[in-house]
């Protein structure tokens, strides 16, 4: 993995990057499904739910009408606000992570299609806000959803934030210093569509061939690589 110095800013994913959230998710997955009928034999079964939004996969892996997504969704947050979110871990060494590429310089931004309120409860239960400039993550009544428009929004955020009296188009974020770091194919496709480089990790819910395939302009094995591809 070469490394590239021109990155300044670094936006992560949540789930399956900074965060093992597997256990909580499918737990209100499950506990969404039964609610609607649908028992769940296998709880590995779920792993696709990490990383796309929630919506997206009741849709593709059952099928559902948008109607009936809406309500699974709504289920599964009962859940997931009264105890999922927290059954969660973060990655090992992902706090030395942070720590260290604040101390190096480099601005950290949070880009998770998890409702924005649930990444900062996450963050501050897990004390990484700490390390953010900025957590960007979907609305909660839907909107804001892919991770193209997610990435987006951070991008406009960011420049407001770093720039709140310079608007015009040059004092925007150089998006040419933005890495986008996540575990699934829809951080990568939404970094492309943004104009911005990525970075797919193997130790999180993605595959290699589907990181590669989405076009990962850099892949990480552990949390240890992509400390060192920024850190010498």
């Amino acid at each position: 993995m070469n490394k590239n110095i021109n990155f300044e800013i670094l936006f992560f994913d949540l789930d399956g990057t900074l965060t093992d959230s597997f256990e909580g998710i499918a737990n209100g997955v499950i506990y969404a499904l039964d609610k609607m009928g649908i028992k769940v034999n296998d709880k590995s079964d779920l792993r696709s739910f990490i990383g796309p939004p929630l919506a997206y996969e009741f849709k593709r892996k059952y099928n559902f009408s948008d109607e009936v997504c809406k309500k699974a969704t709504s289920y599964f947050r009962e859940y997931f606000e009264r105890q999922g979110m927290f059954e969660n871990t973060p990655y090992e060494h992902i706090d030395d992570l942070l720590s260290s590429l604040s101390d190096a310089g480099y601005k950290s931004v949070i880009a998770t299609s998890k409702p924005e309120p649930y990444a900062k409860k996450i963050l501050d239960h897990f004390n990484l806000s700490k390390y953010f400039t900025l957590i960007a993550g979907s609305e909660l009544n839907g909107t804001r959803l892919t991770k193209q428009d997610v990435i987006a929004y951070a991008i406009d955020r960011l420049s407001e934030i770093t720039n709140p009296t310079n608007q015009d188009s040059a004092h925007q974020i150089d998006i040419n210093k933005i890495l986008m770091i996540g575990d699934r194919h829809h951080d990568i496709t939404g970094a492309k569509e943004n104009g911005i480089a990525s970075m797919g990790v193997l130790y999180g819910y993605g595959t290699r061939s589907e990181l590669c395939d989405a076009g990962a302009d850099f892949i990480a094995e552990t949390v240890s690589d992509i400390k060192n591809f920024f850190i010498q």
